[in-house]
């Protein structure tokens, strides 16, 4: 089945939730030979720095939320 951006949009969030979870837990058990970026292992390491040194900043789920609605 092949599905466009345009057909998943006129989904319900639950059902587009649905299938979203069914692809991560298709993928849980699967093996992989796909490694991560190496940009992904810089990140992990800049937020671990800055969580050490008391320099990170955590907001509430709310504000995120509030934030990426602008």
């Amino acid at each position: 089945m092949e599905m466009n951006t345009i057909e998943i949009r006129k989904m319900s969030k639950k059902d587009r939730l649905q299938i979203m979870e069914a692809l991560w837990d298709s993928l849980l058990y699967e093996e992989s030979d796909m490694e991560s970026p190496e940009w992904h292992q810089n990140i992990l390491e800049e937020r671990k720095r800055k969580i050490k040194n008391g320099k990170a900043v955590f907001i509430s789920l709310q504000k995120l939320k509030a934030s990426r609605k602008s």
